[in-house]
């Protein structure tokens, strides 16, 4: 993850709206066009719903 633009994903975090599912998260994120590393995170974070950004956040800290 240290390759990752921390700026970049809680920017990327805040265009989709919660609370929201990992499918529809990684949905979304090919939709609006996230940068390829933020979905290479984003498809390794445990199934769930996440309820805010923070949570997300949360799930990709806990992975490294």
């Amino acid at each position: 993850m240290t390759d990752l633009n921390l700026v970049q994903l809680q920017k990327n975090l805040n265009e989709v709206a919660y609370p929201i599912s990992k499918k529809d998260l990684i949905m979304r994120a090919e939709e609006k066009g996230f940068d390829e590393k933020v979905l290479r995170v984003l498809k390794q974070i445990p199934i769930k719903d996440y309820e805010t950004p923070a949570a997300v956040n949360q799930a990709i800290n806990n992975i490294a």
